[in-house]
């Protein structure tokens, strides 16, 4: 099957998924309804082995203290560099991995404290779909038997599991008898699409999309992309979407956070945070962004990182960016900056909307104006 026409899916969808919301996506910044999922102080270490025993060398600080709220009905990336922590965050999140300390409440539930029939309800209310498609599909396994696995341990009938994989797959974009086809018999973005159905088969209603499209060719990237926003919108999905490509983030997000060394530095609505960053790491990676108009790019004012990305193992004392910060004082060595809503921010918390404002986690956030450094007004950078 050829990778075009992925606008066309929407007419794919089925009597039973048009009961699942087919309403409009949440536009940045449109008040939906209250969280979804609520994480409290999510944190999660790695052991360091080394030697010829493997013995315990130190530990890895991938997800430290972190606090989220993901609203229902949005689409809340996470961005920032490689080793960053977007990933075991997200799988934390499902409880993929057990973390070592926090909360993480879905929809009123305790997720860490869930077993037994309950904990399976959850993940089925609870999808991911992995970054490498090929790797996370049994190359043993038909299509349909895939697809379908969700549905068999959630006991629904053999019938009505051939019934819905063949109605999830249409509404990705593939055929009914692709069913019946290996993973290595397509390419990958089919195998992405299979992917998908997998997690939509059960009808979750969040859907964490661990870089979904970075293992792809550019070609595909875009439809694989404009699949998952028409399914978001057509199913009302919870997205969370993690990525380090900021013009995928800015192209289908309605709130950006953005991690730094297991924490998260900065939160806020997609025009807050790429029209006017309040965190100097935040403006950092905007400013690297190539830009295609020459006088545009000639008016931008680089913001620059000193040095190489401090070791997980190791993060610096006070706030963990201040080794590369430009604009670093001495307080930013020796305290930690708590994420905080900016009071002069647009979008307080009394207004309802869905950013609960404009959070930095930076000492200097107040008083640095960093929308220069970016040079370009939300929008701009990625026409």
């Amino acid at each position: 099957m050829s990778e075009v026409g992925v606008s066309t899916v929407g007419a794919a969808a089925t009597p039973a998924d048009a009961g699942a919301g087919a309403g409009v996506g949440v536009a940045a910044g449109a008040k939906v309804g209250s969280p979804l999922l609520v994480a409290r102080g999510l944190s999660k270490q790695f052991a360091l082995k080394g030697g010829a025993f493997s013995r315990s060398t130190g530990t890895v600080r991938a997800v430290d203290q972190v606090d989220l709220d993901v609203f229902d009905g949005e689409v809340l990336s996470l961005v920032g560099e490689s080793g960053c922590g977007k990933t075991t965050l997200g799988r934390s999140l499902l409880r993929l991995i057990e973390p070592d300390a926090g909360t993480v409440t879905f929809a009123g539930t305790d997720v860490l404290a869930a077993s037994g029939e309950r904990l399976r309800t959850l993940r089925r209310e609870m999808q991911i779909v992995f970054q490498d498609p090929y790797a996370s599909l049994d190359p043993r396994a038909t299509v349909g038997d895939s697809v379908a696995e969700g549905l068999r341990a959630a006991g629904v009938p053999a019938r009505q599991r051939a019934r819905r994989v063949e109605d999830v797959l249409e509404l990705v974009g593939l055929e009914p008898y692709h069913a019946r086809r290996y993973p290595h018999q397509f390419s990958g973005g089919q195998r992405q699409r299979i992917g998908i159905a997998r997690a939509l088969a059960v009808k979750p209603r969040l859907l964490v999309a661990d870089e979904p499209v970075s293992a792809l060719d550019v070609s595909i990237q875009s439809q694989i992309l404009n699949l998952l926003r028409d399914l978001q919108r057509r199913l009302s999905l919870t997205v969370v979407f993690i990525a380090h490509d900021l013009a995928v983030v800015e192209h289908l997000s309605d709130r950006v956070a953005v991690m730094y060394l297991g924490r998260i530095v900065e939160l806020g609505s997609r025009d807050e945070v790429f029209g006017r960053p309040r965190h100097p790491y935040t403006a950092a990676l905007l400013s690297a962004v190539p830009v295609a108009d020459p006088d545009l790019a000639a008016a931008r004012r680089r913001i620059p990182l000193i040095g190489e990305l401090p070791s997980p193992a190791n993060p610096p004392a006070g706030c963990r960016f201040h080794p590369r910060c430009a604009f670093a004082v001495d307080r930013c060595r020796t305290e930690i900056p708590a994420l905080r809503v900016l009071p002069d921010a647009p979008g307080d918390v009394a207004r309802g909307d869905v950013d609960h404002g404009h959070q930095v986690a930076c000492h200097l956030a107040e008083g640095l104006d960093l929308a220069g450094g970016v040079g370009r007004p939300a929008g701009v950078l990625y026409p």
